[in-house]
Protein backbone atom coordinates (compact mmCIF):
# COMPACT_ATOMS: atom_id res chain seq x y z
CA UNK A 1 0.00 0.00 0.00
CA UNK A 2 1.62 3.26 -1.11
CA UNK A 3 2.35 5.79 1.74
CA UNK A 4 0.75 9.05 1.93
CA UNK A 5 2.17 12.20 3.14
CA UNK A 6 1.01 15.25 4.31
CA UNK A 7 2.23 17.13 2.11
CA UNK A 8 0.30 15.60 -0.52
CA UNK A 9 -3.10 16.08 0.89
CA UNK A 10 -4.76 18.41 -1.20
CA UNK A 11 -5.02 15.73 -3.76
CA UNK A 12 -7.15 13.61 -1.92
CA UNK A 13 -9.99 15.82 -0.70
CA UNK A 14 -12.90 14.19 0.30
CA UNK A 15 -11.01 10.59 0.76
CA UNK A 16 -9.95 8.57 3.76
CA UNK A 17 -6.12 8.23 4.40
CA UNK A 18 -4.04 7.14 7.19
CA UNK A 19 -1.28 9.10 8.01
CA UNK A 20 2.16 8.01 10.80
CA UNK A 21 3.78 10.77 12.62
CA UNK A 22 4.32 12.38 15.57
CA UNK A 23 2.62 14.77 18.16
CA UNK A 24 3.89 18.14 17.96
CA UNK A 25 0.71 19.96 19.90
CA UNK A 26 -2.74 19.30 21.44
CA UNK A 27 -5.15 21.11 22.59
CA UNK A 28 -9.03 21.10 23.64
CA UNK A 29 -12.65 22.55 23.68
CA UNK A 30 -14.25 20.76 25.39
CA UNK A 31 -16.08 17.77 22.92
CA UNK A 32 -13.55 18.39 20.11
CA UNK A 33 -9.73 18.41 20.52
CA UNK A 34 -7.02 19.10 17.89
CA UNK A 35 -3.99 16.96 17.51
CA UNK A 36 -1.10 18.74 15.24
CA UNK A 37 0.49 15.89 13.65
CA UNK A 38 3.94 16.43 12.19
CA UNK A 39 5.36 13.40 9.63
CA UNK A 40 8.78 15.08 8.26
CA UNK A 41 7.29 16.45 5.30
CA UNK A 42 4.39 19.13 6.84
CA UNK A 43 2.30 20.12 9.61
CA UNK A 44 -1.97 18.80 9.88
CA UNK A 45 -4.10 20.29 12.10
CA UNK A 46 -6.37 17.08 12.74
CA UNK A 47 -9.79 17.32 14.33
CA UNK A 48 -11.54 14.95 16.68
CA UNK A 49 -14.92 15.36 17.28
CA UNK A 50 -16.51 13.60 20.43
CA UNK A 51 -19.52 12.33 18.58
CA UNK A 52 -17.32 11.15 15.44
CA UNK A 53 -15.19 8.56 17.11
CA UNK A 54 -15.45 6.03 19.98
CA UNK A 55 -14.68 7.19 23.56
CA UNK A 56 -11.08 5.27 24.00
CA UNK A 57 -10.32 7.29 20.33
CA UNK A 58 -11.70 10.27 22.43
CA UNK A 59 -9.78 9.79 25.65
CA UNK A 60 -6.70 9.45 23.78
CA UNK A 61 -6.26 13.46 23.99
CA UNK A 62 -5.11 12.52 28.10
CA UNK A 63 -2.59 10.30 26.68
CA UNK A 64 -0.66 12.25 24.14
CA UNK A 65 2.24 14.31 24.87
CA UNK A 66 4.71 16.18 22.74
CA UNK A 67 6.64 13.94 20.03
CA UNK A 68 4.79 10.80 20.69
CA UNK A 69 4.11 8.79 17.96
CA UNK A 70 0.79 7.60 16.32
CA UNK A 71 -0.82 6.58 13.22
CA UNK A 72 -3.89 8.63 12.16
CA UNK A 73 -6.89 8.08 9.86
CA UNK A 74 -9.50 10.18 8.75
CA UNK A 75 -10.99 12.12 6.11
CA UNK A 76 -8.84 14.77 4.22
CA UNK A 77 -11.38 18.01 4.02
CA UNK A 78 -9.88 21.67 2.51
CA UNK A 79 -10.06 24.30 5.31
CA UNK A 80 -8.49 27.85 4.38
CA UNK A 81 -7.73 28.23 8.29
CA UNK A 82 -6.05 25.38 8.68
CA UNK A 83 -2.46 25.19 8.19
CA UNK A 84 -1.32 23.95 4.62
CA UNK A 85 -5.01 25.35 3.53
CA UNK A 86 -6.27 21.49 4.28
CA UNK A 87 -7.62 19.58 7.78
CA UNK A 88 -8.19 15.78 8.76
CA UNK A 89 -11.58 14.59 10.45
CA UNK A 90 -10.20 11.85 12.62
CA UNK A 91 -11.76 8.63 12.64
CA UNK A 92 -9.30 6.45 14.69
CA UNK A 93 -5.79 6.83 16.23
CA UNK A 94 -3.12 4.30 17.22
CA UNK A 95 -0.50 5.04 19.67
CA UNK A 96 2.75 3.25 19.44
CA UNK A 97 4.91 5.44 21.82
CA UNK A 98 4.31 8.04 24.11
CA UNK A 99 7.13 10.15 24.66
CA UNK A 100 7.38 11.12 28.62
CA UNK A 101 8.86 14.62 29.30
CA UNK A 102 10.16 15.62 26.12
CA UNK A 103 12.85 17.93 26.79
CA UNK A 104 12.30 20.59 24.05
CA UNK A 105 9.33 22.57 25.38
CA UNK A 106 8.02 25.96 23.82
CA UNK A 107 9.93 27.73 26.73
CA UNK A 108 13.41 29.41 25.76
CA UNK A 109 16.53 26.95 25.96
CA UNK A 110 20.39 28.37 26.47
CA UNK A 111 22.03 27.04 23.00
CA UNK A 112 24.15 24.88 24.96
CA UNK A 113 21.40 22.88 26.32
CA UNK A 114 19.67 23.09 22.69
CA UNK A 115 22.99 21.33 21.17
CA UNK A 116 23.25 19.16 23.64
CA UNK A 117 20.14 17.82 22.70
CA UNK A 118 20.73 18.23 18.99
CA UNK A 119 19.31 15.23 17.96
CA UNK A 120 16.02 16.50 19.10
CA UNK A 121 16.06 20.14 18.24
CA UNK A 122 16.06 19.42 14.35
CA UNK A 123 12.70 18.30 14.96
CA UNK A 124 11.62 22.10 15.78
CA UNK A 125 10.05 24.42 13.00
CA UNK A 126 13.05 26.57 12.74
CA UNK A 127 15.84 24.13 12.10
CA UNK A 128 13.51 21.92 9.80
CA UNK A 129 13.19 24.63 7.90
CA UNK A 130 17.66 25.36 8.05
CA UNK A 131 17.82 21.84 7.17
CA UNK A 132 15.53 21.46 4.36
CA UNK A 133 16.79 24.48 2.49
CA UNK A 134 20.49 22.80 3.22
CA UNK A 135 19.37 20.24 0.70
CA UNK A 136 17.77 22.40 -1.77
CA UNK A 137 20.90 23.81 -2.05
CA UNK A 138 23.23 20.38 -1.98
CA UNK A 139 20.20 19.43 -5.03
CA UNK A 140 20.57 22.55 -6.29
CA UNK A 141 24.62 22.24 -6.62
CA UNK A 142 24.62 18.25 -8.27
CA UNK A 143 21.34 19.13 -10.85
CA UNK A 144 23.84 22.20 -11.99
CA UNK A 145 26.85 19.96 -12.45
CA UNK A 146 25.46 17.34 -13.90
CA UNK A 147 23.53 19.57 -16.65
CA UNK A 148 26.97 21.30 -17.46
CA UNK A 149 28.79 17.45 -18.08
CA UNK A 150 30.34 17.25 -14.72
CA UNK A 151 30.93 13.89 -13.33
CA UNK A 152 30.61 13.10 -9.62
CA UNK A 153 34.27 11.81 -8.75
CA UNK A 154 34.51 10.51 -5.12
CA UNK A 155 37.83 11.36 -2.96
CA UNK A 156 38.51 9.08 -0.07
CA UNK A 157 38.30 10.65 3.32
CA UNK A 158 41.87 9.04 4.52
CA UNK A 159 44.90 10.57 2.49
CA UNK A 160 48.93 11.05 3.14
CA UNK A 161 48.41 14.34 1.73
CA UNK A 162 48.32 17.70 3.07
CA UNK A 163 47.00 20.13 0.92
CA UNK A 164 46.31 23.19 3.20
CA UNK A 165 47.86 24.16 6.39
CA UNK A 166 49.85 21.40 8.29
CA UNK A 167 48.78 22.72 11.08
CA UNK A 168 45.05 22.28 10.51
CA UNK A 169 45.55 18.34 10.46
CA UNK A 170 43.54 15.58 11.83
CA UNK A 171 46.20 12.77 12.68
CA UNK A 172 45.26 8.92 12.36
CA UNK A 173 47.09 5.89 12.96
CA UNK A 174 46.78 3.94 10.08
CA UNK A 175 48.06 0.47 10.56
CA UNK A 176 51.47 2.05 11.56
CA UNK A 177 51.55 4.59 9.28
CA UNK A 178 50.10 7.99 9.72
CA UNK A 179 47.13 9.20 7.79
CA UNK A 180 44.82 12.57 7.82
CA UNK A 181 41.53 13.64 7.62
CA UNK A 182 40.79 14.94 4.58
CA UNK A 183 41.21 18.86 4.10
CA UNK A 184 39.94 18.75 0.87
CA UNK A 185 38.83 16.86 -1.92
CA UNK A 186 41.23 18.78 -4.63
CA UNK A 187 44.21 17.07 -5.43
CA UNK A 188 41.99 14.06 -5.79
CA UNK A 189 39.68 15.84 -8.46
CA UNK A 190 42.59 16.92 -10.57
CA UNK A 191 43.56 13.42 -11.43
CA UNK A 192 39.35 12.85 -11.89
CA UNK A 193 40.06 16.60 -14.38
CA UNK A 194 42.54 14.82 -16.40
CA UNK A 195 40.50 11.64 -16.89
CA UNK A 196 36.99 13.03 -17.43
CA UNK A 197 37.87 16.62 -18.36
CA UNK A 198 35.18 18.32 -15.89
CA UNK A 199 34.83 16.85 -12.62
CA UNK A 200 33.04 17.59 -9.27
CA UNK A 201 33.72 16.10 -5.26
CA UNK A 202 31.69 16.44 -2.76
CA UNK A 203 32.20 15.10 1.03
CA UNK A 204 33.25 16.17 4.36
CA UNK A 205 36.66 17.61 5.30
CA UNK A 206 38.32 18.06 8.22
CA UNK A 207 40.41 21.48 9.42
CA UNK A 208 41.45 21.42 12.46
CA UNK A 209 41.52 24.95 13.07
CA UNK A 210 40.83 26.11 16.93
CA UNK A 211 38.53 28.80 16.32
CA UNK A 212 35.31 29.44 18.30
CA UNK A 213 34.36 32.18 15.17
CA UNK A 214 30.51 31.69 14.13
CA UNK A 215 31.81 31.14 10.56
CA UNK A 216 34.10 27.80 11.07
CA UNK A 217 33.31 24.24 12.30
CA UNK A 218 36.02 21.24 12.09
CA UNK A 219 33.63 19.41 9.90
CA UNK A 220 32.28 20.53 7.14
CA UNK A 221 31.11 20.11 3.60
CA UNK A 222 33.02 20.99 0.77
CA UNK A 223 31.91 21.26 -3.13
CA UNK A 224 34.97 20.79 -5.41
CA UNK A 225 34.43 21.33 -9.16
CA UNK A 226 37.78 20.89 -11.25
CA UNK A 227 37.82 21.82 -14.46
CA UNK A 228 40.57 20.44 -17.75
CA UNK A 229 41.64 23.23 -20.16
CA UNK A 230 40.83 26.04 -17.40
CA UNK A 231 42.09 29.51 -16.44
CA UNK A 232 41.14 31.73 -13.78
CA UNK A 233 38.62 33.77 -15.59
CA UNK A 234 36.62 30.90 -16.83
CA UNK A 235 36.69 29.56 -13.25
CA UNK A 236 35.21 32.74 -11.96
CA UNK A 237 32.48 32.33 -14.22
CA UNK A 238 31.69 28.70 -13.16
CA UNK A 239 31.52 30.00 -9.29
CA UNK A 240 29.44 32.85 -10.50
CA UNK A 241 27.03 30.59 -12.60
CA UNK A 242 26.59 28.40 -9.83
CA UNK A 243 26.06 30.66 -6.71
CA UNK A 244 23.83 32.15 -9.32
CA UNK A 245 21.87 29.12 -10.23
CA UNK A 246 21.82 27.88 -5.90
CA UNK A 247 19.90 30.88 -5.69
CA UNK A 248 17.53 30.53 -8.11
CA UNK A 249 16.45 27.02 -7.15
CA UNK A 250 15.88 28.28 -3.52
CA UNK A 251 13.88 31.28 -4.52
CA UNK A 252 11.73 28.96 -5.95
CA UNK A 253 11.89 25.96 -4.43
CA UNK A 254 12.11 27.04 -0.40
CA UNK A 255 9.87 29.81 -0.29
CA UNK A 256 7.90 28.27 2.47
CA UNK A 257 11.24 27.87 4.51
CA UNK A 258 12.85 31.02 3.92
CA UNK A 259 9.54 33.03 4.66
CA UNK A 260 9.29 30.39 7.87
CA UNK A 261 12.85 32.22 8.41
CA UNK A 262 11.72 35.44 7.80
CA UNK A 263 14.14 35.67 5.55
CA UNK A 264 14.43 39.43 3.53
CA UNK A 265 14.41 37.33 -0.24
CA UNK A 266 14.32 40.91 -1.50
CA UNK A 267 18.20 40.84 -0.87
CA UNK A 268 18.14 37.21 -2.31
CA UNK A 269 16.36 38.31 -5.66
CA UNK A 270 19.10 40.89 -6.81
CA UNK A 271 21.65 38.32 -6.92
CA UNK A 272 22.30 37.93 -10.54
CA UNK A 273 25.30 37.52 -12.86
CA UNK A 274 27.99 39.73 -13.15
CA UNK A 275 29.51 39.78 -9.71
CA UNK A 276 31.63 43.02 -8.92
CA UNK A 277 35.47 41.51 -9.32
CA UNK A 278 37.90 43.24 -7.22
CA UNK A 279 42.11 42.29 -7.34
CA UNK A 280 43.45 42.01 -4.06
CA UNK A 281 45.33 44.75 -4.59
CA UNK A 282 41.75 46.62 -4.91
CA UNK A 283 40.61 45.42 -1.83
CA UNK A 284 43.41 46.37 -0.04
CA UNK A 285 42.80 50.12 -1.02
CA UNK A 286 38.82 49.66 -0.28
CA UNK A 287 39.44 48.78 3.56
CA UNK A 288 42.43 51.35 3.62
CA UNK A 289 39.69 53.84 2.36
CA UNK A 290 36.86 52.74 4.54
CA UNK A 291 39.48 53.54 7.81
CA UNK A 292 40.10 49.91 8.49
CA UNK A 293 43.62 48.98 9.97
CA UNK A 294 44.90 45.82 7.30
CA UNK A 295 48.23 45.27 6.63
CA UNK A 296 48.93 44.82 3.13
CA UNK A 297 49.74 41.02 2.36
CA UNK A 298 48.07 39.46 5.28
CA UNK A 299 44.36 37.60 4.26
CA UNK A 300 41.30 39.23 4.92
CA UNK A 301 39.87 38.60 8.36
CA UNK A 302 35.83 38.41 9.37
CA UNK A 303 35.52 41.62 9.75
CA UNK A 304 37.74 42.83 6.47
CA UNK A 305 35.56 40.49 4.86
CA UNK A 306 32.28 41.82 5.92
CA UNK A 307 33.35 45.49 4.71
CA UNK A 308 34.14 44.83 1.61
CA UNK A 309 30.93 42.90 1.15
CA UNK A 310 29.28 45.75 2.57
CA UNK A 311 30.08 47.98 -0.47
CA UNK A 312 27.67 45.21 -2.98
CA UNK A 313 24.44 43.95 -2.91
CA UNK A 314 25.58 40.91 -4.69
CA UNK A 315 28.66 38.19 -4.16
CA UNK A 316 31.91 39.84 -4.57
CA UNK A 317 34.91 38.38 -6.12
CA UNK A 318 38.41 38.85 -5.09
CA UNK A 319 41.44 37.65 -7.26
CA UNK A 320 45.13 37.79 -7.55
CA UNK A 321 46.32 37.50 -4.40
CA UNK A 322 49.68 37.58 -2.81
CA UNK A 323 51.52 34.01 -3.15
CA UNK A 324 52.53 34.23 0.30
CA UNK A 325 49.18 33.60 1.69
CA UNK A 326 48.01 30.80 -0.49
CA UNK A 327 48.57 27.22 -0.82
CA UNK A 328 51.77 25.88 -2.71
CA UNK A 329 49.76 24.26 -5.20
CA UNK A 330 48.21 28.06 -6.67
CA UNK A 331 49.73 28.95 -10.19
CA UNK A 332 51.03 32.13 -9.95
CA UNK A 333 50.62 35.14 -12.86
CA UNK A 334 52.43 35.32 -15.71
CA UNK A 335 53.73 39.05 -15.00
CA UNK A 336 54.36 38.52 -11.16
CA UNK A 337 55.96 35.59 -9.37
CA UNK A 338 54.47 37.46 -5.90
CA UNK A 339 51.08 37.17 -7.32
CA UNK A 340 48.90 33.54 -7.14
CA UNK A 341 46.04 33.25 -9.64
CA UNK A 342 43.53 32.88 -6.87
CA UNK A 343 40.19 33.75 -6.35
CA UNK A 344 37.97 33.74 -3.43
CA UNK A 345 33.82 34.65 -3.07
CA UNK A 346 32.32 36.25 -0.32
CA UNK A 347 29.10 36.97 0.23
CA UNK A 348 26.68 39.74 0.96
CA UNK A 349 25.23 41.14 4.40
CA UNK A 350 28.46 39.85 6.43
CA UNK A 351 28.55 36.11 5.77
CA UNK A 352 32.38 35.55 4.36
CA UNK A 353 34.07 33.70 2.24
CA UNK A 354 31.61 30.75 0.73
CA UNK A 355 33.87 30.11 -2.14
CA UNK A 356 37.93 29.68 -2.06
CA UNK A 357 39.77 28.49 -5.48
CA UNK A 358 42.20 29.24 -8.29
CA UNK A 359 43.94 27.61 -10.94
CA UNK A 360 46.49 25.27 -10.29
CA UNK A 361 50.41 25.14 -10.87
CA UNK A 362 50.16 22.87 -14.21
CA UNK A 363 54.59 22.91 -14.43
CA UNK A 364 55.82 19.86 -12.82
CA UNK A 365 59.65 21.50 -11.94
CA UNK A 366 57.45 24.83 -10.40
CA UNK A 367 55.19 22.38 -8.15
CA UNK A 368 58.38 20.18 -6.86
CA UNK A 369 60.23 23.56 -5.55
CA UNK A 370 56.96 24.63 -4.44
CA UNK A 371 56.60 21.43 -2.16
CA UNK A 372 60.21 21.92 -1.03
CA UNK A 373 59.65 25.46 0.02
CA UNK A 374 56.70 24.60 2.22
CA UNK A 375 58.54 21.60 3.86
CA UNK A 376 56.61 19.06 2.52
CA UNK A 377 57.37 15.20 2.29
CA UNK A 378 57.97 14.58 -1.70
CA UNK A 379 56.69 11.29 -1.76
CA UNK A 380 52.96 11.36 -0.54
CA UNK A 381 52.71 13.53 -3.37
CA UNK A 382 54.01 11.59 -6.09
CA UNK A 383 51.11 10.99 -7.37
CA UNK A 384 50.23 14.59 -7.97
CA UNK A 385 53.45 15.30 -9.30
CA UNK A 386 52.48 12.35 -11.74
CA UNK A 387 49.64 14.76 -13.47
CA UNK A 388 51.90 17.32 -14.20
CA UNK A 389 54.18 14.45 -16.12
CA UNK A 390 51.54 12.66 -18.08
CA UNK A 391 49.45 15.17 -20.28
CA UNK A 392 49.66 18.23 -18.49
CA UNK A 393 46.79 20.82 -19.15
CA UNK A 394 46.03 24.83 -17.03
CA UNK A 395 43.15 23.92 -15.11
CA UNK A 396 41.12 25.35 -12.56
CA UNK A 397 38.70 24.55 -9.99
CA UNK A 398 36.93 25.96 -6.40
CA UNK A 399 35.86 24.54 -3.29
CA UNK A 400 32.32 25.99 -2.19
CA UNK A 401 31.54 25.50 1.64
CA UNK A 402 27.93 24.16 2.08
CA UNK A 403 27.30 25.44 5.92
CA UNK A 404 28.41 29.16 5.10
CA UNK A 405 26.00 29.16 1.83
CA UNK A 406 23.46 27.65 4.16
CA UNK A 407 23.88 30.13 6.60
CA UNK A 408 24.15 33.36 4.09
CA UNK A 409 20.78 32.03 1.90
CA UNK A 410 19.01 31.11 5.50
CA UNK A 411 19.91 34.52 6.89
CA UNK A 412 21.16 32.93 10.23
CA UNK A 413 24.19 33.93 12.59
CA UNK A 414 25.71 31.15 13.52
CA UNK A 415 26.99 28.32 11.29
CA UNK A 416 26.22 25.43 13.53
CA UNK A 417 22.60 25.49 12.65
CA UNK A 418 23.58 24.79 8.92
CA UNK A 419 24.64 20.94 9.78
CA UNK A 420 22.61 18.43 11.62
CA UNK A 421 25.26 17.57 14.04
CA UNK A 422 28.25 20.67 14.15
CA UNK A 423 31.72 19.62 15.10
CA UNK A 424 33.60 22.03 16.93
CA UNK A 425 36.81 22.66 18.79
CA UNK A 426 34.74 22.03 22.39
CA UNK A 427 32.06 19.59 20.63
CA UNK A 428 31.85 15.78 19.66
CA UNK A 429 28.34 14.64 21.11
CA UNK A 430 25.76 13.89 19.82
Amino acid sequence: MEKIFIKDLKKHDGNEVTLNGWVYNVRSIGKIWFLILRDGTEMLQCVVVKNDVDEETFKKEELLTQESSVTVTGIVRLEKRAVGGVELGVKSIEIHQIAEEYPITPKEHGTAFLMDNRHLWIRSKKQHAILKVRHQIVKASRDFFDNNDFVLFDAPMLTANAAEETTSLFNVDYYGRTAYLSQTGQLYGEAGAMAFNRVYVFGPTFRAEKSKTRRHLTEFWMLEPEIAYCDIEENMEWAEKLIVYIVEQCLENSKEELNFLERDISKLEKIKAPFPRLTYDEAAKLLKDNGVDFEYGSDFGGTDETVIAEQFDKPVIIHRWPADIKAFYMKRTPDNEELALGMDVLAPEGYGEIVGGGQREDDHDTLVKRILKHDLPMTPFKWYLDLRIYGSVPHSGFGLGIERTVAWICGIKHIRETIPFPRTITRLEP
